[in-house]
């Protein structure tokens, strides 16, 4: 009976410090993407040092520095979203799918002059 008890005490403690180490996993595996627009007429998406030209399909946190309350920072083609406002300035993260195609990042009032593309695989 000692040995069950025992092995039933041992099994939840590998369960308790298997649990958080894949949650933290998880979380890790998400790649950043940091997008800055401004003070200039400035607007690039980086992965690291190195300007986003392909990613792979899947979701991705994009962490955008807005620096100036004249700009914002949108996404259009396989995949649309708005992450900051013409009258934001700051900083702000989103989590995002990133699908199959082309996508362009841009600033809407200044999207002739404010924009780069990058491909999805």
């Amino acid at each position: 009976m000692s040995r069950i008890r025992l092995l039933i005490v041992a099994l939840g403690a590998a369960v308790a410090l298997v649990v958080p180490t894949t949650a933290t996993t998880a979380s890790e595996a998400t790649p950043t993407l940091t997008g800055t627009v401004g003070p200039g007429f400035t607007i690039t998406l980086k992965k690291g040092a190195t300007k986003v030209r392909t990613v792979k399909a899947g979701m991705y946190k994009i962490r955008v520095i807005d620096k100036s309350n004249i700009h914002d920072f949108k996404l259009k083609g396989s995949t649309r979203k708005t992450i900051t406002g013409v009258a934001f300035k700051g900083t702000k993260t989103v989590t995002v799918k990133l699908n199959k195609g082309t996508v362009t990042y841009f600033c809407s009032p200044h999207a002739t002059m404010m924009k780069g593309t990058f491909k999805v695989t």
